[in-house]
């Protein structure tokens, strides 16, 4: 990624999207050819020279401080994930920019946590979203990542490529393009990273929707929220998913998705515990029910 361009881009595209009357301003008389802020309206309301705010955009401002960052994060309205990334593209030392990549592993402590979590889909997401370790449920609630060459163990690639995933995942397309906000909070992270490079390659040739969603500067880490799944054998499966940063690697995130005691997913669950539990079990595993039109 290109560090200058991808300043200029992500700036461009945040002050595109407030209206002067949004951020406080009065009218000016102006016709503007194009929406959101000016440069130098970014400036005044952040403190700064119009021209120095003009070499960051261009990616020619050095490395600015704490407080420009913030002055300009509170100019442009920017959320957490925005703020972060902001931060990742203005002041990380080019040095640390530049460190190798190294392969990543789950310790043993976080594999057993895998293994406790058994009644509910959890998984360890790395960079580029490479899924690094999953449970039972998780690989029968999405899909099976062991069965898969290690190189596509990646969620972006299952939600954007893979066909079963449209049928599989509620509102397919919100999860789709909040999965390539996340990469590209990670490209601002590791922007000389070769595989991520490779990766959003890789979507960007196969995928219809990934270039309009990337090219929107769209950046999110995911904490929590919803998601439904359908499932061939039980139905629809309703989910709060936590995430949190594993300690001793911030590039490892814990992703589990809790349900609520006592639901019909909770007990959807069970029935999809028992028959993908190693042990033969008493309930055999049915046929995905297919639906039927007219009298039985």
């Amino acid at each position: 990624m290109d560090r200058s361009s991808e300043i200029a881009d992500f700036l461009r595209s945040r002050r595109a999207a407030i209206t002067p009357e949004g951020a406080g301003l009065p009218f000016d008389g102006r016709t503007r050819r194009v929406p959101g802020l000016r440069r130098d309206e970014v400036a005044r309301l952040a403190g700064v020279s119009t021209e120095y705010y003009t070499r960051l955009e261009q990616g020619r401002g050095g490395s600015p401080s704490p407080e420009v960052v913030e002055a300009l994060a509170r100019a442009l309205q920017l959320n957490p994930s925005e703020r972060e990334h902001l931060t990742n593209l203005l002041v990380r030392p080019a040095d640390a920019r530049r460190a190798p990549v190294s392969p990543q592993r789950v310790r043993p402590g976080l594999h057993l946590m895998l293994h406790t979590l058994e009644h509910v889909p959890a998984f360890i997401l790395g960079r580029r979203t490479d899924v690094l370790a999953s449970n039972r449920l998780a690989r029968e609630v999405l899909t099976d990542f062991d069965a898969l060459p290690a190189p596509r163990r990646n969620l972006a690639l299952y939600y954007l490529l893979d066909p079963q995933a449209r049928e599989r995942v509620g509102d397919w397309a919100r999860i789709a393009a909040e999965t390539v906000a996340v990469l590209r909070l990670e490209a601002g992270r590791h922007p000389h990273d070769r595989q991520l490079a490779d990766l959003v390659g890789e979507l960007t040739l196969k995928s219809p929707e990934f270039s309009t969603w990337w090219n929107d500067h769209r950046v999110l880490r995911r904490t929590h929220g919803a998601k439904t799944y359908h499932h061939p054998l039980v139905g629809d499966l309703h989910f709060s998913y936590e995430s949190f940063q594993t300690p001793g690697d911030v590039d490892q995130t814990l992703c589990v998705y809790n349900v609520e005691p006592g639901s019909a997913t909770a007990q959807a669950l069970q029935l999809l515990t028992s028959w993908t539990a190693p042990q033969q079990q008493a309930h055999p595993r049915p046929e995905p029910h297919t639906p039927t039109t007219g009298a039985p």
